[in-house]
C-alpha cells in the first residue's frame, strides 16, 4: 500500500508543539515500513523523523502555522491564514496522492476533513482529540454520513465525544518499543510529562509532590508561560524541576528512573501517549480516571486510577505505589502497544476505507 501522511500544522515534527501527534506519526511510519508499505510524509519545514522512520520520504512545506483548536473557544469559526501551512500541506499531499492508494490525515482541523467530500482520492482521518470544536464536530457528522469508515479514534472514550458515530473504529496507538528500556527503580522521584498548558492539569501533580515534600520532575514544552508562572507562585520554590522538551531517547532514560508518573489532565485525553511511554519503561502511573488513560491503566496492576480532580486520592495511591510489580507495566505495553500492532490495525482500517471508496465510485 502507498500511503501519504499529513502531519499536524501546529509545528514542525521534533518541535514538541504537535504533542502526541508527533509520536503517533513516527511510530506509525516505522510500523508501516516494517510491514513493507510505501510512505510519504507531508510536514512543516524543519521537520525530522525518528531514525527508524527515515525510510519514508519526507516532503517539506512552508507557511503560517495553525492555532490549535484546544486553545480556541468551542464555537470559534474556521480561520485559515494567508500563506496557510495547512493549505500548503494539503495541496502537496493531493499532488503526491494522485499516485498513491490513500491519504491519511493526522491533523485535527476543518480543511482536510472537508476535502474528503471534494477529492477523487480516498482520504482517511485519525482523530487526535475529543470534540474541541463545534464546527469540526458538525463537519465530521456530515462526512461520516457519506463515508462512515473514514474516521478512526485512539480510544472508546474519545470516540464517545462524537455520539453520532455508531461502532467507532478504535485503533489505540503504538510505539517503537526498542526505544524504551525497562528500569526497576522503586525509590526514584516523581515524574510528570506533557505540554505545560491548563488542560493538562500540572498544578494537581505539583500539589501532590508538595504534600509529600518532594520535587516533581516535569518534562514537556512550556506552551503557556503565564500558566507555568502561576503554578510556580502557588507552591514552595524548587518543588518543580523543569526538564523541558527532550527527545524520546533522553526522556525514556530519565523517566525510567521515576517510581511513578502522575497524569492529571483536566480534559478527556484521546489516548495518553505519555502513560504508555512510562509503562514501557516499567514506571507505574497514578492518573485521574478520565479519557484514554482510564482504558490503558489496569487499576492495581500497572498503576492506579483516581477519581477525577481528587488530589487526595492521587496522594493516597502514591503511598502504595510500590505494591505494583513494574514488570507488569512493560508486559502490558509489549502485548498491546507496539508500533507493529498499531500499524496492523491502521492497515486493516485503511483497506476498508479504500474498498468503500471504490464501491462509491462504482455506484456513481
Amino acid at each position: 500500500m502507498h500511503i501519504v501522511l499529513i502531519s499536524t500544522p501546529i509545528g514542525f515534527l521534533g518541535s514538541g508543539k504537535g504533542g502526541g501527534v508527533e509520536l503517533t506519526l513516527n511510530s506509525l511510519v516505522a510500523g508501516l515500513i516494517v510491514k513493507g508499505h510505501t510512505v510519504d510524509v507531508v510536514a512543516p519545514n524543519n521537520s525530522k523523523l525518528f531514525e527508524v522512520s527515515k525510510k519514508a520520504k519526507l516532503h517539506f512545506v512552508e507557511g503560517k502555522e495553525q492555532k490549535s483548536w484546544q486553545h480556541q473557544d468551542y464555537y470559534s469559526s474556521v480561520s485559515i491564514p494567508d500563506n496557510s501551512l495547512l493549505s500548503g500541506m494539503i495541496e502537496k499531499a493531493i499532488d503526491i496522492g494522485k499516485k498513491a492508494d490513500i491519504i491519511l490525515n493526522l491533523s485535527y482541523d476543518w480543511l482536510p476533513i472537508w476535502m474528503t467530500l471534494n477529492l477523487n482520492i480516498p482520504i482517511a482521518h485519525i482523530i487526535s482529540m475529543g470534540s474541541e470544536s463545534f464546527v469540526i464536530r458538525n463537519l465530521i457528522s456530515k462526512v461520516y454520513s457519506k463515508f462512515p469508515n473514514n474516521f478512526a479514534f485512539h480510544s472508546k472514550i474519545q470516540a464517545s465525544d462524537y455520539p453520532f458515530i455508531e461502532n467507532p473504529i478504535v485503533i489505540g496507538n503504538g510505539f517503537n518499543l526498542s526505544n524504551y528500556i525497562f528500569q526497576d527503580c522503586k525509590n526514584g522521584p516523581l515524574g510528570w510529562v506533557g505540554r505545560v498548558a491548563p488542560e493538562k492539569g500540572l498544578e494537581d501533580a505539583v500539589y501532590v509532590a508538595n504534600a509529600l515534600g518532594e520535587k516533581l520532575k516535569v518534562w514537556g514544552i512550556v506552551q503557556d508561560e503565564s500558566y507555568a508562572l502561576k503554578i510556580e507562585k502557588l507552591f514552595s520554590p524548587g518543588i518543580i524541576e523543569w526538564k523541558g522538551f527532550v527527545e524520546t531517547d533522553k526522556l525514556q532514560k530519565e523517566l525510567g528512573t521515576c517510581r511513578a508518573l502522575l497524569n492529571t489532565p483536566k480534559w478527556n485525553e484521546a489516548y495518553g501517549n505519555v502513560v504508555v511511554e512510562a509503562l514501557a519503561c516499567g514506571v507505574p502511573v497514578v492518573a485521574y480516571k478520565r479519557g484514554g488513560p482510564s482504558e490503558i491503566i489496569q487499576h492495581g496492576k500497572t498503576g492506579y486510577l483516581a477519581k477525577p480532580d481528587d488530589k487526595k486520592s492521587l496522594l493516597n495511591y502514591l503511598k502504595i505505589i510500590n505494591k505494583i510489580d513494574r514488570k507488569n507495566c512493560r508486559e502490558w505495553v509489549d502485548s498491546n502497544a507496539s508500533s507493529n500492532i498499531f500499524a496492523g490495525k491502521v492497515v486493516n482500517w485503511l483497506n476498508k476505507v479504500i474498498k468503500e471508496y471504490q464501491t462509491q465510485i462504482y455506484i456513481k
